[in-house]
């Protein structure tokens, strides 16, 4: 007798739950998907679909920094981050056409250090979970021709970087700029055959996310501008509270004895470092001593 019954409870359930895996007539379908982030600057930064009824979550493959975060706040909620992990939710569906773009730096130093996405809405889904993905490193290629040795000192002459006068080396005066979160110490100037090249040691405020130099320049007197080279001892990342060693590297032509430049360091996140007074000494003068 109680057959008919035990069957209407069956078929309501069945039926609830076929309702609740098919979206509402005119709702959007809720995905679960995984995006494999940029691997560089050329590549297209790939969309996210957001709305503004419906939470998002970003789940990332390693730590991220928080602090980092960077989004339109008048069109974009935060409701929680993680260690690996972002909510996000629009503050109304984003019109057609309105792009809105949310990015995060990780804390592991590992490339491709920064991971960014476009928001965007559509009308018929919406992405309740991204699991993000890092692009596959490049594979090894097999070891088909020999290894380039390290540089010697004998090197150095055949090439040319230092001449009968040998390389001169000068101090650079310690940076302290509290507004940007930088101290510098340890500065050196190294001026060889045709090039300069200065060494600091970098101190990256606690207080302050992760800093990634990307450019240097040397700004010299009546406008003279030289791009150097950047590199870098160890990782790419200087963390918050640590030291990183930073070397800027011109070819330059040959110049007036004791000619002055200012140093500038662009990085990442829009914090730059101004290295003053970088004197560039004579041959034959070791100023460090």
């Amino acid at each position: 007798m109680f057959q008919p019954l035990r069957l209407s409870v069956a078929l309501a359930l069945l039926w609830g739950a076929v309702a609740r895996a098919e979206p509402a007539q005119g709702g959007r379908v809720e995905r679960l998907r995984a995006v494999t982030i940029a691997s560089g600057p050329a590549d297209p930064i790939p969309e996210v679909h957001v709305t503004g009824d419906k939470p998002t979550l970003l789940f990332f493959p390693a730590p991220i920094q928080t602090k980092t975060l960077t989004f339109d706040e008048s069109r974009i909620r935060l409701l929680d981050t993680g260690s690996r992990s972002v909510v996000v939710q629009a503050v109304t569906d984003l019109k057609e056409g309105e792009r809105h773009e949310i990015g995060v730096f990780f804390a592991d130093g590992r490339a491709p250090s920064r991971a960014a996405f476009v928001l965007v809405t559509d009308p018929t889904e919406v992405d309740a979970r991204i699991d993000v993905q890092r692009p596959e490193p490049p594979a090894a290629h097999c070891p088909t021709e020999a290894q380039p040795r390290v540089p010697l000192p004998e090197d150095f002459v055949l090439l040319g970087f230092v001449g009968d006068k040998g390389v001169s080396v000068a101090p650079i005066k310690d940076v302290v700029n509290k507004a940007q979160g930088f101290k510098t110490t340890s500065g050196l100037l190294y001026l060889g055959n045709g090039w300069a090249l200065v060494s600091l040691m970098v101190k990256n405020h606690f207080e302050h996310p992760a800093w990634i130099p990307r450019e240097a320049t040397f700004t010299g007197p009546f406008g003279l501008t030289l791009k150097a080279r950047l590199a870098m001892d160890g990782g790419d990342v200087i963390e918050p509270g640590d030291l990183g060693r930073i070397l800027a590297v011109v070819d330059m032509p040959a110049l007036s004895a004791d000619t002055v430049f200012a140093l500038e360091l662009i990085g990442s996140d829009g914090r730059n470092l101004i290295v003053p007074d970088v004197r560039f000494p004579k041959f034959g003068v070791e100023g460090a001593q």
